[in-house]
């Protein structure tokens, strides 16, 4: 369920994008970002550090679109996203010397500190990358091709959380027993 949560915006703002145009797309998007976030906080009741970023910034860059009538303003906006993601992992970690991952979820998992690490150093890269490549994408090439990109580009994070999730499962072991060495 909440799977389709995750995705029901991006397809939402696809749908629009075909049948109207970039405008009433994004305005597609900011509403059903609203509802998904309103959906997420009934089920959860409480929204994320990363859900109130995603929103604000659909809407800050979602209204600029609207209001200047320029779709460059929401092409721009998962660069970003992903762009203030990896600047915060890297100055949380290199800066301030704690690892955002393990706070944000060192409850729901037991790993060693050199595997937390390493998972913050794939964030920070994964992160770094899909920010270039959308600024690559939304740069040189049209809107049809951006909006295209947006929708298919879901493999890039599918891939990268399955492949975290292979990397994490030899360390997720039961609780009386112990885990392999990093």
């Amino acid at each position: 369920m909440k799977i389709l949560i995750d995705f029901f915006p991006i397809l939402l703002f696809f749908g629009a994008y075909k049948f109207y145009d970039i405008y009433i797309g994004t305005g597609v998007l900011m509403a059903a970002t609203v509802l998904q976030m309103v959906l997420i906080y009934g089920i959860d009741r409480r929204l994320q550090a990363m859900h109130k970023i995603t929103l604000a910034l659909v809407l800050a860059f979602g209204t600029l679109t609207l209001v200047l009538h320029d779709d460059r303003f929401i092409k721009w906006k998962p660069t970003v996203l992903y762009a203030a993601m990896a600047i915060a992992l890297a100055v949380a970690v290199w800066v301030y010397k704690k690892n955002f991952l393990k706070m944000l979820l060192g409850s729901q998992l037991t790993l060693p500190e050199p595997v937390w690490l390493r998972l913050n150093m794939l964030w920070i890269g994964y992160s770094a990358f899909m920010a270039l490549l959308n600024a690559y994408v939304a740069a040189y090439y049209s809107t049809e091709a951006w909006v295209n990109f947006k929708l298919w580009g879901y493999a890039f994070p599918l891939v990268f959380i399955v492949g975290q999730g292979f990397y994490i499962s030899r360390y997720l072991v039961a609780d009386d027993a112990k885990p392999p060495a990093p």
